[in-house]
This record gives structure tokens, sequence and C-alpha cells, in this order.
């Protein structure tokens, strides 16, 4: 076991590094550079990052499914409004109170959570063998409303505490959100096209979905327990922030073989001054709206109004399908731009100026819609992907830097919040696409 003294970062990373080496490394905010671990802590946070949004995603995903069942509900639309208020409004419990919550004990839970609705959501199916009713959409919403608190322990959870490690884990991350969304939508076209033509295809395929989803929460709960604290850069960053004052990595740091003393973590508390929530909000308000900004045009569009509001069209069935898998495959794609140093946007003016500049795409889509061909709207879709996972990592990789370990994960857990309130208002903004069509 490792103890976490005055000069833990400097003294017991000498056992992987030279103490002149770490001292170097700390001073630039690296690791060491025989620190080993990166590569496979990216693969990691890429897989929870997956996992955050995978079971939303298949719900998601399956919307014609939901269509089929229940087609006077409105589910691509209900059942978004259910799941934002109990996330947005669980993360802004969490972040209020983020400096004393325990970081493991969050981020299992909503793993856990995950695991638990996911497998509920199949066994529902199951139990009522696959037919409609008001009971059965109740349920389905409850479990929609569980993956909304399960994503606010989780997503926040994760952003905050990557917020003080490498900027590349976070991208990570994100990307691992954005590949959700793709791989549930590849995953959608196959079972589509295997099961169109047999009976009760759409049901089979979304058991099949929900099957897959729910193994795969499984896999991220072990490797946030049993695999991610080992790695020995998350060890570095996580006891550079304890250094730093934070309470929230205990649990984390004793995982991976690293006690803190209480005497000295007392001490730590005393020696270490950091920013309150509202000096960091205000300090970041631009990040925090951008990010607002963002998801709240980019969910008062999808996936509503391309579930529902584009018309028919050659593709026929395929269309809305089409139009989702081509929004998530450039959205991933759009997270992986700013690793390109010289593409990466780090201006907050330009930032914001771009991210405002976002707003055409409501008339563009409207007259799209209208009068334009398939073609168009799937060209215009590919753009909205590509700008919201693009501005999404700019942001949230460039608003950390030059904080404190705790002020750092407190910033990432009020940014989510702007976040998931930003996806809160656009699918509220969602409904007025109905206007004039009967509602």
């Amino acid at each position: 076991m490792y103890h976490l003294d005055q000069g833990f970062v400097f003294h017991h990373v000498a056992e992987i590094d030279t103490r002149e080496e770490s001292k170097a490394a700390m001073e630039n905010n690296e690791p060491p550079r025989r620190l080993e671990g990166k590569h496979a802590a990216m693969a990691v946070c890429w897989l929870l990052g997956t996992g955050c949004l995978f079971a939303w995603n298949s719900m998601l995903t399956i919307e014609d499914y939901y269509v089929y069942l229940f087609p006077k509900y409105h589910p691509s639309r209900v059942l978004t409004l259910v799941y934002q208020p109990f996330a947005v409004g669980t993360l802004a419990i969490l972040a209020y109170k983020e400096d004393r919550i325990n970081t493991r004990i969050r981020n299992l839970f909503g793993y856990t959570l995950f695991f638990i609705s996911t497998l509920s959501i199949l066994i529902l199916d199951l139990a009522t063998s696959g037919k409609g009713g008001l009971g059965t959409f109740i349920g389905i919403c409850v479990i929609s409303g569980a993956f909304g608190i399960a994503d606010a322990h989780t997503q926040g959870g994760m952003v905050g505490d990557l917020s003080y490690m490498l900027p590349e884990f976070i991208q990570s991350f994100l990307a691992g959100l954005a590949a959700s969304g793709a791989l549930t939508s590849a995953l959608r076209l196959i079972t589509k096209a295997a099961f169109e033509n047999s009976k009760n295809g759409l049901r089979k395929g979304a058991i099949m979905f929900f099957a897959i989803s729910t193994f795969f929460e499984l896999l991220c709960v072990l490797l946030y327990a049993f695999v991610f604290p080992k790695l020995p850069i998350v060890k570095y960053y996580r006891s550079k922030a304890a250094s730093e004052g934070s309470k929230t990595v205990s649990a984390d740091l004793a995982a991976g073989g690293i006690q803190i003393p209480s005497g000295r973590a007392n001490q730590y508390e005393k020696e270490i001054d950091r920013k309150g929530n509202k000096k960091l909000l205000l300090e970041n308000i631009d990040y925090a709206l951008d990010l607002f900004l963002i998801y709240a045009l980019t969910l008062s569009i999808f996936p509503g109004f391309l579930s529902e509001d584009t018309g028919s069209h050659s593709l026929g069935t395929w269309y809305a399908l089409v139009l989702i898998a081509m929004y998530n495959v450039c959205d991933l794609i759009g997270r992986y731009i700013p690793l390109l140093k010289f593409l990466k946007l780090e201006s907050r003016k330009k930032l914001t100026t771009a991210i405002v500049s976002r707003l055409l795409f409501v008339p563009a889509f409207y007259f799209t819609a209208k009068y334009g061909t398939q073609g168009w709207m799937i060209m215009l879709t590919s753009f909205l992907g590509l700008s919201n996972g693009y501005f999404t990592v700019c942001v949230l990789t460039s608003a950390p830097k030059g904080y404190k370990g705790p002020e750092q994960n407190a910033l990432g857990n009020l940014l989510v919040l702007f976040l998931l309130g930003g996806i809160f208002a656009g699918v509220t903004l969602d409904w007025f696409w109905l206007i004039g069509k009967g509602w």
C-alpha cells in the first residue's frame, strides 16, 4: 500500500520515475514521461463515456419500435422530456455538494443504475410480450427517469474527475459519449435489416438492443471498479489532486492502493484555499453559456424533429434512422478534430461567436424540411452533428486550464450541469415544431 504525505507526488512517483523529472512534470501539469497507463486510461475513458449514454441512445435509436407501440404518445419527445428533469435536478444537487461527495461511490452508483435500468426495460418488454398500452408506457417513462438520474451521477462525476487529468482523457470520454450514438445507430441499421422481413422484427431488434446494452453497462461497472483506479497515470493525477486539497478522491486512491493519513488530510484542508462554485461559475460563465447554447440548439432539432417532421421520402422508414445515424457519426468525428492542435479553437470570444452562429440551423432545417430533398437534409444533419461534437470538446478541454485539482473537479460538474440544462431546454423547444400540426 502507498501512503499520501506532503511530498507524495514527488516522493512516491519516484518508484516509477526520478524525483527531478516528477517535479518538472508537476510544474508543467504533465505526468512523468515513464509513467505508464496513458493509452490504457484513454481506452477505458472512451468505454466509460460510451457506457454513460449507451443505454439512453439505445432507447432513442429504437424510436421506430416505440412509435409503433405507442403511436398516440409521441415517445421520441415524451421520453426525452421525462429524462431531462431527473438528469438536471440530480446533477444540480450533486454539483452543489460536489466537494463532499465520494466520487467512487457516485460513479459506481450511476453505472450500476444504468445496468439495472437497461435490464428492467428488457424484462418489461418480455413480461408484456411486446404489447403497448398506457401502463407499459408509464413503466418505460419511469425507466427513462432512472436513466436521467444515472446520467447525472456518471457524466458530471466523470467529467469532474477527468478535468484535473490530461485533456486527452476528457476528449476520449466525450468521444465515447458520441460513439454510443454512432454504435447504437449502426446496430439499429443492422438489426432492422436482419429482422425487417421476419415476424415481430421491430421487437426482436429492440430486445437485441437492450441485451447488448445491459451487458455493456455491466462491463462499465467492472472497468470503473477494478481497472481504472489501478492505472499508474490515474493514481498520479488523483494523488496530485489530493495534495491540492481534494477530498473526493480518497476512495478511488484506496482502490488503487494509496491511503491518505487522516492527520495529513486535515492539514491539506487547512492549507489549501480553493475557489467556491460561485466564483468559478462567474469566471467561466461564457463557457457555461456556450455549452447551454450548443445543446439547446441541437436537442431542439435532434431527435424529435428528425424522427417526426421531415416528411416522406424515397428512403421510407429508413429515412429517420439514416438521419440519426449521420448525426451520431459526424458528432463522433467532430470530437476528434480538436486533437489536431491547429484545428482546435481556443479563443473564448471566437468560440462564443461560432456557437451563437449555430442558431442559423433553425431556419435552415425548417426550409430544408419544407422545400429541400433528402440529400440536403442528410448534409445539414451531418453539419449539426459535426459542430456539436467539435465545440463540446473545445469548451470542456479549455475551461479547466489554470485551476487546482479540486477547482477543476467542481468546474467540470458545473459545466456539465449547464450542458444538461441546455439539453432540457432543447427538448422543450422541440415541441414548438408541432405548432400548426394539430397541437
